[in-house]
């Protein structure tokens, strides 16, 4: 698949490297398309960089990994998603961690649907940091990713992404599931930075095997 990333942080490369590495073709999508160090940093055969709205014109799939601050200019100058799977990697964090900015009787991820109406926004790899990313094996046990989203389609096609790079990919439902799945996300980010757990842990799913 085509997939564009807008924004090039430690997440948005994570989840880009990986996929390049298995064979889909990679876009990254920044202000400065021309910075030499960024060119030399996210260099792969399989992966390019432009600006926003040409990383975005040819994508099956757009990734927003911005901060939470940006992206809704992000999704401006994507120009039009009509139709294209955005995957909403953001969380709506308050300056300096200290909780967040939107509650549980919506999310981050509606305002941003409703931003992009014609688009099928997807809520993904919010939930973990970006060390999971690269790798979610904690000894043989695969790290959880929620996935939500109201287009079944669109869900079980980032549910596969997911699972392709090594997450045990749950569904959870509908979009408005984003309401839990944000909060679950800040408490990945509480223990890692206010209990001084690091950033090495992920949460995982136990099941019981029927009888």
């Amino acid at each position: 698949m085509n997939i564009a990333i807008i924004g090039a942080g430690n997440v948005g490369t994570a989840l880009g490297e990986h996929w390049a590495a298995n064979g889909h073709s990679i876009c990254f999508g920044v202000r400065r398309p021309d910075d030499a160090n960024l060119k030399e940093r996210l260099a792969h055969p399989n992966a390019d960089i432009k600006d926003i709205e040409a990383a975005c014109s040819d994508a099956d799939i757009v990734v927003l990994a911005t901060p939470w601050t940006a992206a809704a200019e992000a999704i401006a100058a994507a120009g039009d998603l009509s139709g294209r799977i955005l995957v909403d990697v953001t969380n709506p964090l308050n300056p300096g961690l200290q909780g967040l900015a939107v509650g549980t009787e919506t999310s981050a991820a509606e305002h941003l649907a409703a931003l992009a109406p014609q688009a099928r926004l997807v809520k993904a790899f919010n939930s973990t940091g970006a060390e999971n990313m690269r790798n979610p094996d904690f000894n043989g046990r695969k790290a959880l990713m929620l996935v939500c989203g109201d287009d079944d389609n669109a869900r079980r096609t980032v549910l596969d992404l997911a699972a392709e790079i090594g997450f045990d990919a749950v569904d959870a439902g509908p979009l408005y599931a984003a309401r839990y799945l944000e909060p679950f996300a800040m408490m990945w980010i509480h223990l890692a930075y206010k209990q001084e757990l690091g950033r090495d842990f992920a949460f995982g799913l136990l099941r019981r095997d029927s009888e």
